[in-house]
């Protein structure tokens, strides 16, 4: 099956995560990041949203902002049905999925699959690279939890990857110029008391853009 690609542009991309309210995608439609992701059906998150829901807040995404569910642990029939009915574009497994499982997803379809990993120690990014994910996401834990890992277990990698964990406004700049990832990937830094912050998220993809300017 022809993978789908999410194109050549250059300059670093910018995903906001963790949205579950209407007002959060009016924010997304405002600021214009590359991609949103919605945490699904994992209730131990205050983001966690339901299948439903997240097809009704889909609905009102700005076509252009490409939609990730974040799944952890969650049965394939459920990252497939959303895939398939349109709902997500890409899929972001953040559990214990092994590469069987994404085998087994690539098989059922076209759609894009990332798979988070969890920095500690240069072996965990050697693990992250052998992964058959079409993109690999390096965090510092959990997912949302604000904090930062050691940035210097990154190598020069030579697939695209995305980076999260503790990136804001203050060291994102610095992430891009020194990591160089394909995309940074944001949550508890653009939020004011639990609730994403229309301003925040404004701010953060400004910075991001300006950089490709420059770039």
């Amino acid at each position: 099956m022809q993978k789908m690609t999410d194109g050549n542009d250059s300059g670093t991309k910018i995903k906001i995560c963790g949205l579950r309210r209407r007002e959060d995608i009016l924010a997304v439609n405002e600021a214009k990041p590359d991609y949103c992701g919605f945490i699904i059906e994992f209730p131990s998150s205050f983001r966690s949203v339901t299948a439903d829901e997240v097809r009704e807040l889909v609905k009102e995404l700005d076509p252009e902002i490409r939609p990730v569910g974040v799944f952890v642990n969650a049965p394939m029939e459920l990252v497939r049905t959303l895939l398939d009915d349109g709902t997500l574009a890409l899929a972001q497994l953040h559990g214990q999925e092994d590469e069987s499982y994404i085998r087994e997803l690539k098989i059922y379809t076209d759609k894009l699959i990332i798979k988070a990993f969890s920095i500690k120690t240069a072996e965990d990014i050697e693990k992250a690279l052998q992964s058959p994910a079409d993109y690999i996401l390096l965090d510092q834990g959990g997912g949302g939890t604000g904090k930062t890992f050691d940035w210097s277990l990154i190598p020069e990698i030579q697939r695209s990857f995305f980076l999260a964990g503790g990136i804001g406004a203050s060291n994102l700049g610095q992430a891009i110029r020194e990591i160089h990832p394909y995309a940074v990937d944001l949550s508890s830094s653009v939020e004011t008391e639990k609730r994403k912050d229309p301003m925040k998220i404004r701010q953060v993809v400004d910075i991001v853009r300006e950089i490709k300017i420059i770039n």
